[in-house]
């Protein structure tokens, strides 16, 4: 085992902290922000069984994160509920002495059945992706005509499962489900359950971004302070994405995530492992390091802490800070790789 480490910091004085692990890059959605039907089709060629970390090779490379100051995973994907014996994973992390935190981000489909064995596992926190309660919007955005009910049925049995929190991510896109803001508030207003509200992001290059389909998160703000007074509440964490605000009358909290119009690079404290297991240090990015090479090839822990070190001292990336002079042309990987 490692010894510990006081923690690395990159170019911009920023440490890590957390790491995201997808560890599938298959979803049974085909979101048009993430894995556009046209894109992500019958013919699609998704990686192979052998082309995706192990189980024990994620849990090494967590507990490598670890020594070198990492405290909170997060699993994701694609859809990280499509991974065989996901819950195997989430108890092999969770008994990695030094992860304080440990999550996972899922579109809910299969969450009325995985939610209690998650929780026994050892899983602390669930994000819940869900971007209408109108069957109709919501059927349009996962093109697979997937009933809402069954999301929140999904919830419902994450509750009484007893999970430390769980929030509600909602992606705003003008025109197709900015209308619906107020009332997924309204819907899980009062019931302990966090939704943040994303503006719409162009990360990957096949989900046809443009920037007049993003809803600024003041403009969703101003939308929500006209129904219900909110205040807002400062973030005890650094790296923090969402900017957090309370309901004045009580019932809870709402979040926005401002890539677009606020990024925050410099507070990013994220290192991600692709399903792959190619580690990029950016979620725009266009190239990573190949750690599954390195670990199938042999090397020792020391070595591939060694490696991880090097990348994020040199790590310099800003992208959404520096997105008006950014090559609209640069291949950026995908959502569904990189897992968000």
């Amino acid at each position: 085992m490692l010894k510990g480490s006081p923690g690395l910091i990159d170019l911009l004085d920023r440490p890590l902290r957390d790491l995201r692990i997808s560890v599938t890059d298959r979803c049974n959605f085909r979101c048009t922000y993430c894995m556009p039907r046209e894109v992500f089709g019958a013919d699609h060629v998704f990686l192979r069984s052998d082309e995706v970390l192990t189980h024990d090779e994620i849990a090494r490379l967590a507990t490598i994160f670890v020594s070198l100051g990492v405290h909170k995973v997060r699993i994701t994907g694609g859809e990280p509920l499509a991974r065989p014996g996901v819950e195997g994973l989430v108890g092999a992390l969770a008994g990695i002495e030094g992860i304080d935190d440990l999550a996972l981000t899922t579109n809910g489909a299969r969450l009325a059945r995985k939610a209690e064995l998650l929780r026994e596992h050892g899983l602390h926190r669930l994000t819940v992706s869900l971007d209408s309660l109108d069957q109709a919007v919501f059927s349009a955005i996962n093109d697979v005509g997937f009933p809402v009910g069954r999301v929140l049925e999904g919830i419902k049995r994450a509750e009484r499962a007893g999970f430390e929190s769980i929030k509600i991510n909602m992606v705003v896109r003008r025109g197709l489900n900015d209308h619906d803001v107020v009332p997924m508030a309204k819907y899980f207003r009062g019931s302990g359950h966090v939704v943040r509200f994303i503006e719409y992001m162009d990360v990957g290059a096949t989900n046809g971004w443009k920037r007049e389909d993003v809803v600024p998160s003041e403009e969703i703000l101003r939308a929500l302070d006209a129904v219900y007074r909110l205040v807002p509440v400062d973030s005890p964490h650094q790296g923090e994405v969402a900017r957090r605000y309370r309901y004045a009358d009580g019932a809870g909290e709402i979040g926005v995530i401002s890539s677009i119009t606020q990024p925050f690079c410099g507070d990013c404290s994220r290192a991600r492992i692709a399903a792959n297991g190619v580690l990029y240090t950016c979620l725009f990015s266009s190239s990573g390091l190949d750690l599954r090479s390195l670990v199938r090839s042999g090397a020792s822990d020391a070595e591939l802490a060694a490696t991880i070190r090097s990348v994020w001292a040199a790590r310099a990336d800003r992208f959404s800070e520096q997105r008006s002079a950014a090559d609209p042309t640069r291949r950026r990987v995908e959502m569904s790789v990189i897992g968000g």
